[in-house]
C-alpha cells in the first residue's frame, strides 16, 4: 500500500521477480480500459515482466465497485494460492484493501426518490454544503471525501436517510472478509519527507501531459457516452483534463488543479494508512533510490516481515 507516486509499481515488480509473487492490482482506476497514461498504468514492458491481474477489465462507462473488487480479488487470490504462489496485492485504493480484509456489509439499495431529493437539494445548495451536512452525521466518511465528490456524498447521505446509520458503520459492521483466511504481511511505502512525495507528484503529472494525457482524455471525451459523474472520469487527472477540454479552465489552471488534486489524494491515502493496524512502514530516504539493489533489499524486508521483525527503512 502507499500514496500515489510513491513507487509501488516498481517495487511490486521487483518483488515479483525476486520471489515469484503474483501481482493483483488494488486500484479503482487501473481497472478501466483506455485509461493508461493518467492512471500511471504499468507499461506493456512492465506487464510482460510482471503480469498484473485486475487491470483493463472494465469499460470506463461501466462503474466498478468495492464489492466487484472483492469478488474478483478473491477469485484471483484463490487461483494464485492454488498454484502454490503468493498473492501480492498492490495499490492505493484503501477502501478496496479494507473491504477485502474485513468484508462489506449489505447496505440499503439505492432509492431513486431519495437520491433525486438529495440531488435537487445539492443543485440548490451546492455539493460543499451537502458535504458539510454529511459531516454532521458521518464525520468519518466526510473526512475521506472531497467536498465536490458528488456521487459518493450523495450515496453516503442516501444510506443515512434510508437506514438511520452512517455508511461508515455499514462498511465496518461485519461481512465476509479474508483477514482470517490468509497470513497477511501489510507493507506501506512512503517517502520520509512529504516534500519528496510532492516533487514526485508534480514531476509525474508533467510527464503524463508530455506523454499525451490530453489526447487520451480527448478520446474519452468525444465518445459521447461518458460524463464527469462516472467513477472513471472522476479519477484524479482525468477530471481536470476533462474540465479543460470542456472549456471550464485554462491549460495552466488544469495543470495546477491536476497536481493539487493528486496531492490531496495522497494526503487522504496517508490518513487511511496512519490508522491502519499491523502495518509495516517502508520509508524511502531519497527520491533517487538505488534501483539496482531493490530486489535484494525487498526480499530481505519481506523475510523480516514474515518473521515479525520491526519496520524497515529502504
Amino acid at each position: 500500500m502507499g500514496p500515489t507516486a510513491s513507487g509501488k509499481t516498481e517495487l511490486a515488480i521487483a518483488l515479483h521477480e525476486a520471489l515469484g509473487a503474483e501481482i493483483v492490482s488494488v486500484d479503482s482506476a487501473l481497472v478501466y480500459r483506455g485509461m493508461d497514461i493518467g492512471t500511471a498504468k504499468p507499461s506493456a514492458e512492465e506487464q510482460k515482466r510482471a503480469p498484473h491481474r485486475l487491470i483493463n477489465i472494465r469499460d470506463p462507462a461501466d462503474p466498478y465497485s468495492a464489492a466487484d473488487f472483492c469478488r474478483d480479488a478473491r477469485r484471483e487470490m484463490a487461483q494464485i494460492s492454488g498454484q502454490g504462489k503468493t498473492p501480492l496485492l498492490v495499490g492505493g485504493t484503501m477502501l478496496y484493501f479494507k473491504a477485502l480484509l474485513d468484508g462489506l456489509s449489505p447496505m440499503p439499495a439505492s432509492d431513486p426518490a431519495v437520491r433525486a431529493a438529495i440531488e435537487a437539494e445539492a443543485e440548490d445548495r451546492g455539493w460543499p454544503a451537502m458535504h458539510r451536512l454529511l459531516a454532521e452525521v458521518d464525520a468519518e466518511t466526510a473526512a475521506s471525501l472531497h467536498p465536490n465528490h458528488s456521487h459518493r456524498i450523495a450515496r453516503a447521505l442516501e444510506v443515512y436517510r434510508l437506514s438511520g446509520r452512517p455508511i461508515s458503520e455499514w462498511r465496518t459492521g461485519a461481512g465476509e472478509g479474508l483477514r482470517d483466511d490468509y497470513r497477511w504481511v501489510q507493507l506501506a511505502l512512503a517517502p520520509t519527507d512529504r516534500q519528496v512525495l510532492h516533487e514526485r507528484i508534480a514531476a509525474r503529472f508533467e510527464r503524463m501531459l508530455e506523454e499525451g494525457l490530453i489526447d487520451e482524455v480527448r478520446e474519452l471525451y468525444t465518445r459521447g457516452n461518458l460524463n464527469p459523474d462516472l467513477p472513471s472520469i472522476r479519477a484524479v487527472g482525468y477530471r481536470q483534463v476533462w474540465g479543460y477540454l470542456a472549456g471550464d479552465f485554462s491549460y495552466d489552471e488544469m495543470r495546477q488543479k491536476g497536481v493539487a488534486a493528486t496531492r490531496q489524494l495522497a494526503k487522504r491515502q496517508l490518513t487511511w494508512l496512519r490508522g491502519w493496524p499491523d502495518l509495516i512502514w517502508l520509508t524511502i530516504q531519497d527520491k533517487d533510490q538505488d534501483k539496482e539493489s531493490v530486489p535484494k533489499r525487498f526480499e530481505e524486508i519481506l523475510k523480516k516481515a514474515l518473521n515479525s521483525i520491526a519496520p524497515a527503512t529502504i
